[in-house]
């Protein structure tokens, strides 16, 4: 069957104009609505307006145009069927067979930050759905396009024999329910927020796919990288690469993961991280202070890892990045300078997150995590500690200089995979320990690796210590002050150790484990 009748109607008029023009030089009819139908016979495209298809007025200011038994059946119409074939006759009522629609932009309006209530839910479109879902339910014989991208193959096709082939309008009509589910699920996700549901009965979220990705966690996994459609700024899925091979699945995590840990810290810090923990982290009076700091941290761990700065990254900085092979350097920018620096190294990837905002402020975030046969869902582990609430449970109060210490390993701590342990001292970390069966072994790791420097240091746990025996490894060790959550039922064990050994020592109430 040959396509003699097209149904246009489009909020994205991106290509719209030329795509029809090309139609009508085919010889197919072209039916259209309101603005759609203005633009193209501007143009000096023929057209048919959407009344006259109908019999029927535009009403409600544009609310009731197509929801008509004139447009559905032309849609829904089973053209081998006889008896659909002879109701279609009776009406007299004509067959559609390309319908071109997409939809109200809800996801634009509602990205204003002075958007009201009233604006959101006047671009809810109804008549287009529809539309959508009755020609893409019956594909079988009528072509529906939501994507202008699809405007040259289906062109193409139409020149080649007059029609769209099979296998094409199913690949249409599946990206048509992908887009009107993703289209609902964003309405839903917005009247949710609104309503202070944001856990409800059914939760459905939906993703913009960025790019293909070479291959997931290992080669023989295939990948993809997907943003939310209102993707906040400052993230790795609004960042602009500036230099390097394009992102791996891995890098992406990693990346993600010395994002979130650099936002904790308004001063100028870099953080280095391999394998989703942290090896170095590092604050300073500039974004140089604070690189040195962080690879000084781990010197050996920092190789092949990725850097995150909340600063510009400048000349100085750069000359000393460029010293070590570094998977990616994400930063809010970088001078010209130093661009002119990193640049030389041909596999280094450069990522400008622009402004950085502190994820503190977004605690309705709430994060997916997919398991076998279903996903759980959390709110995002915002929670900034005030030092006005921390509890001093030991003889000996934490002074100044190792309060600024504790406080500084506990926003570290926090992104370190549970069992955690982070040792700090001088506005650094000198020794992490991560992902351990028990904490004790996360310790002993954190001890080992900062050596003499665990002399003097502070000590930051995610969790509370079961027992004494951490304390006491930390005691032999030269820890000075420790900060931990507490609420464990042998506390005062702890507790005791650290008197004896005139740790000092601070509970938050809060714990947390990263898993």
């Amino acid at each position: 069957m040959a396509i003699k009748r097209a149904l246009v109607s489009v909020s994205d008029k991106r290509g719209i104009v030329e795509f029809c023009r090309e139609l009508s030089n085919l010889g197919v009819e072209i039916i259209s609505t309101g603005g759609t139908s203005s633009l193209l016979a501007k143009e000096g495209i023929p057209v048919i307006g959407i009344s006259d298809v109908t019999g029927f007025p535009e009403i409600m200011d544009g609310r009731v145009k197509t929801l008509h038994p004139a447009v559905h059946s032309g849609l829904l119409a089973v053209r081998d069927n006889e008896e659909h074939q002879r109701q279609m006759s009776d009406l007299g009522l004509d067959y559609i067979d390309l319908v071109v629609v997409n939809l109200y932009p809800f996801a634009e309006t509602i990205a204003k930050p002075d958007v009201t209530y009233e604006d959101a839910i006047e671009n809810i479109d109804i008549g287009g759905p529809t539309m959508l879902r009755s020609a893409a339910k019956n594909h079988a014989f009528v072509t529906v396009v939501v994507d202008a991208d699809d405007y040259s193959q289906v062109l193409d096709e139409i020149r080649g024999g007059g029609d769209t082939e099979l296998n094409t309008r199913k690949r249409l009509a599946a990206k048509v329910f992908r887009h009107t589910a993703s289209y609902d699920a964003l309405i839903s996700d917005y009247l949710s927020n609104v309503t202070g549901d944001p856990l409800p009965e059914r939760y459905t979220v939906t993703y913009e796919k960025i790019q293909d990705l070479r291959y997931g966690e290992n080669p023989h996994q295939q990948a993809a990288f997907y943003r939310e459609p209102l993707a906040a700024n400052g993230t790795l899925t609004t960042a602009k690469q500036l230099h390097g091979k394009e992102l791996s699945y891995n890098n992406i995590n990693d990346a993600n993961a010395a994002l979130q840990i650099v936002k904790e810290f308004s001063e100028p810090a870099v953080v280095a991280v391999k394998h989703m923990n942290p090896c170095g982290v590092g604050i300073g009076s500039s974004i140089f202070e604070a690189y040195s700091k962080a690879y000084a941290a781990d010197p050996t761990s920092i190789f092949g890892g990725i850097v995150a700065a909340n600063r510009i990254i400048d000349s100085d900085t750069a000359k000393r990045l460029s010293e070590i092979f570094l998977e990616i350097v994400l930063a809010p920018g970088f001078t010209q300078e130093a661009l002119d620096i990193l640049t030389q190294k041909k596999n280094i990837r450069l990522l400008d997150m622009g402004e950085l905002s502190s994820e503190s402020s977004q605690e309705s975030r709430y994060v997916v995590t997919s398991i076998e046969g279903g996903m759980v869902v959390q709110q995002s582990d915002v929670h900034a500690l005030d030092p006005a609430a921390l509890q001093i449970v030991t003889e000996r109060a934490p002074s100044e200089e190792e309060l600024k210490q504790l406080l500084f390993g506990w926003k570290v701590v926090k992104h370190v995979k549970s069992n955690a342990i982070v040792l700090a001292a001088d506005n650094m970390t000198v020794g992490v320990g991560a992902g351990q069966m028990n904490r004790v072994g996360a310790a002993k790791i954190a001890i080992e690796q900062a050596g003499d420097k665990a002399k003097g240091a502070v000590l930051a746990s995610d969790a509370f210590f079961p027992m004494g025996d951490t304390l006491e490894m930390a005691a032999k060790a030269g820890i000075t002050a420790v900060i931990q959550p507490g609420g464990s039922i042998k506390d005062e064990e702890s507790i005791k150790v650290a008197n004896e050994y005139g740790i000092a020592m601070v509970f938050t109430g809060v714990r947390h484990f990263k898993h």
